[in-house]
C-alpha cells in the first residue's frame, strides 16, 4: 500500500499462533520525539528535507536509511555515521514513553514464546525499554544479530528460529512499512500497531496495544484477540 493510501480501519479478529515477534520503536515504545530530533539534525547537516527523511527512517537500521537517502555515498561512511547516530540516540531518552497498553501486553506474555526483533542495537534497545519502564524479553534479535536491515526478513526468521517455532506459526507486531514488509517476507502474519502501520496494509490493525489480548490455549498455542 502506498504512503498516500487511506489507513485500514481496526478490525476485530482472533488469531492463533505459537510465538509472537515484537518490534520495539513504535510498537512497544514511543520514541518518535527522539527520532525526530536526531534525524532532522542529520537531514540538516546533509542538506536534505527533514520531512522526506522521516518518511524513510522508521523501522530500518540507520545505515540502510542513509543508503537510500544518500545513494552515492560509500557504505563505509554510512556505517560510521550510523555508529555515531546510535550513540546519540542511546544518550537521548527524553520523551521516550511506552505505547499505551505495552506494560500489560508484555506482562501477559510471561511464560509464552515471544521475542523482541528490533533494528536498534543492544545499548539503544536497553536504554529505550528502560526509559519506557518495560522489561526486555529473554529472546532478543538486535542490530548486531543480523546482516541485513528490515525490510529484509532475516531478523524475524532468526527470532522464530531462536524460539524454535516455524515462521508460519508466528505473528509479528509492527508499526513501520519496512517492518511490515519484513514480516510478510518471512511468511508471517502481521498485526499493525498505530496509524503509521495502517498505510502499509497489515493483516490486522490496532490503534495501540490496549486493543490486544493474549490467551494461552494449553496445547502450545495462544489466541491473540485484536481490535
Amino acid at each position: 500500500m502506498s504512503a498516500t493510501a487511506v489507513p485500514t480501519t481496526p478490525t476485530p479478529a482472533v488469531l492463533t499462533a505459537r510465538a509472537l515477534l515484537l518490534d520495539m520503536d513504535g510498537t512497544l515504545v514511543n520514541s518518535d520525539a527522539v527520532v525526530e530530533r536526531i534525524w532532522r539534525r542529520w537531514a540538516e547537516r546533509h542538506g536534505l528535507h527533514g520531512d522526506e527523511v522521516m518518511k524513510v527512517v522508521h523501522g530500518r537500521q540507520g545505515y540502510a536509511s542513509m543508503a537510500l537517502l544518500l545513494p552515492d555515498r560509500p557504505m563505509e561512511q554510512n556505517y560510521a555515521d550510523n555508529a555515531r547516530m546510535l550513540a546519540e540516540e542511546t544518550a537521548d531518552v527524553e520523551g521516550v514513553v511506552p505505547i499505551p497498553g505495552a506494560p500489560e501486553f508484555l506482562a501477559s506474555l510471561w511464560g509464552l514464546p515471544h521475542a523482541l526483533v528490533t533494528s536498534a542495537d543492544v545499548p539503544l534497545s536497553t536504554a529505550r525499554m528502560a526509559a519506557a519502564g518495560l522489561g526486555l524479553p529473554d529472546v532478543r534479535v538486535t542490530a548486531e544479530s543480523v546482516g541485513a536491515s528490515k525490510p529484509d526478513p532475516e531478523g524475524f526468521l532468526k527470532g522464530a528460529a531462536e524460539l524454535g517455532i516455524a515462521p508460519e506459526d508466528c505473528i509479528v507486531f509492527e508499526d513501520s512499512g519496512a517492518g511490515i514488509e519484513a514480516g510478510r517476507a518471512a511468511g508471517m502474519r502481521v498485526v499493525g500497531v498505530g496509524s503509521r502501520a495502517g498505510f502499509h496494509g497489515p493483516d490486522v490493525l490496532v490503534s495501540d496495544l490496549r486493543e490486544v489480548r493474549v490467551e494461552a490455549v494449553g496445547d502450545g498455542t495462544m489466541r491473540v484477540y485484536v481490535g
